[in-house]
């Protein structure tokens, strides 16, 4: 994969798996947490990492938002998707192929000028 560019349906699907993370890991997943070690969670990051690695290609911005899971109330920042918007931010999309006609012969013919005589 081409580091410089990646579509915009991958830009736009990894932003999504970020924030659907991120609401899912503040909202839903306090009320069902057994502590500080919660394997659900554990397993959600190790499964959103792999996703968002494969949709944009590996990041160093991701891995602080692995790791700060483990510091707690830190973890309710929405770490993914800062990771993410941040690993994004300078990608260009990906254009599609343009062709250009080549003609064998020109249009018009070039307009050549004659050396000056002496």
């Amino acid at each position: 994969m081409d580091l410089k560019a990646i579509s915009r349906t991958r830009i736009r699907a990894a932003r999504a798996v970020a924030v659907s993370a991120d609401l899912l890991q503040i909202a839903v997943f306090p009320l069902f947490a057994e502590g500080f070690i919660s394997p659900l969670d554990d397993a959600l990051d190790v499964l959103v990492c792999l996703v968002l690695t494969w949709l944009v290609g590996w990041h160093y911005a991701f891995l602080p938002s692995f790791i700060v899971k483990v510091v707690p109330m830190v973890d309710l920042a929405p770490t993914w998707t800062i990771a993410v918007f941040f690993a994004t931010r300078g990608k260009k999309a990906t254009q599609e192929a343009q062709t250009t006609e080549v003609y064998a012969t020109p249009t018009t013919p070039p307009l050549l000028k004659a050396p000056p005589q002496e």
